[in-house]
């Protein structure tokens, strides 16, 4: 092809008709694809950099997708906690109607009137003498050592000082002492053989009876921990449980350099400190010791809720930033290789009348050549 020779006009025609037509080219795959950069070839350092971006956005979506099952996590704790609440203002109602039901257990109240300012050898009391109550196993005795200084409060003092008995003065000076569980209540005293006599009292066993109101309510506290500790295991989401001792971990970023651990408690039962009833609620010390057991389970339960709450918010405050930097990364890339469609639009047509015109005068420089070859016919 080098040996056919063209003139300048022809020449000059035919590469704008040849540029015209490979712009063409390139604004037809602009419009085709919606991108100005659809290779290396075309702006590496436009191509390479959206890439970079665009790679950064997917690493984060795909970490969106983690985070908000997080977010799920962390409310399926936050909906345990809130019905495991519920169940335990539920147990303190059946605890404080069985604390209204008359206890039955042993107990015993004296027929003398006593002052708790006297003084024990006015009552017959002498140094060495013993009084000792057995309330359920649980054995005090008092020991006379200053007949004429020890008074009667000093010895109600050293009696309720058993763990498992109530010893105290009525309103109207009787000694009134009973058992806190349903064990039984033995008085005794020493050889002197009278001083309990003194004290309105009579020496031997007391036994407890069954109260079936406070058993029918302890059945009921019994199974509400049962549900405590079941609901607690089943508090799951996506295989994570915050409520049965498991942790949870939050990245945020894509090297995993910004994230968020949240260990897990243990809300079962047992995790609060809560068990079943041992005495069938027939005592008023276990009753007691029960309320105040779920007194604190409400306060630890109140206490991580605001914990949970706070990092619930953290994650959704962050997996908002994650969307908005994303939504930053696409559109940034985004700016770097797509096409103004309305301006490619534009050029076409341009390049179309372009190619047109450059045809006609390719078309009209041959017809001169032929009319300079005619003049030698």
């Amino acid at each position: 092809m080098a040996d056919i020779v063209l003139s300048a006009a022809v020449r000059g025609n035919l590469l704008a008709l040849q540029n015209s037509a490979k712009l063409l080219g390139v604004t037809q795959e602009r419009l085709a694809t919606g991108l100005k950069v659809n290779s290396a070839l075309d702006d590496p350092t436009a191509f390479f950099t959206s890439a970079s971006l665009n790679s950064r956005a997917g690493d984060l979506n795909r970490l969106l997708d983690a985070v908000d099952l997080s977010v799920q996590t962390l409310k399926a704790a936050d909906d345990g906690i809130s019905s495991i609440l519920k169940l335990v203002d539920t147990a303190k109602a059946a605890a404080n109607q069985a604390l209204q039901k008359t206890s039955t257990v042993a107990s015993v109240a004296g027929t003398t009137a006593l002052s708790g300012s006297a003084k024990l050898n006015t009552l017959n009391f002498a140094n060495g003498d013993t009084v000792q109550i057995n309330a359920g196993g649980v054995v005090t005795t008092f020991t006379v050592t200053d007949a004429a200084n020890q008074s009667v409060g000093d010895l109600v003092s050293a009696l309720d000082a058993n763990t498992n008995a109530s010893v105290r003065l009525s309103g109207t000076g009787m000694l009134e002492i009973e058992v806190l569980d349903s064990g039984s209540l033995t008085l005794s005293e020493g050889t002197q053989g009278t001083n309990l006599d003194d004290l309105g009292l009579t020496a031997g066993t007391t036994t407890s009876t069954t109260n079936t109101d406070r058993q029918g309510f302890a059945a009921q506290f019994n199974e509400i921990v049962n549900q405590i500790s079941q609901l607690a295991r089943d508090a799951k989401f996506n295989a994570i449980n915050l409520l049965d001792g498991d942790t949870l971990t939050v990245v945020f970023n894509e090297d995993s350099s910004s994230k968020l651990v949240m260990g897990g408690v243990d809300f079962t039962a047992a995790g609060l400190g809560l068990s079943a009833s041992a005495d069938n609620f027939q005592g008023n010390k276990e009753i007691n010791a029960v309320l105040s057991a779920l007194d604190g389970a409400t306060a630890t339960l109140r206490q991580q809720a605001s914990t949970f709450g706070t990092n619930l918010n953290v994650v959704e405050v962050r997996r908002d930033f994650t969307k908005n930097l994303i939504n930053t990364l696409e559109t940034g890339a985004a700016g770097l290789t797509l096409a103004d469609t309305n301006e490619e639009g534009a050029n076409l047509l341009a390049l179309q009348t372009r190619q047109q015109l450059s045809s006609t005068a390719l078309s009209m420089a041959s017809q001169a050549d032929q009319n300079v070859l005619r003049l030698f016919q």
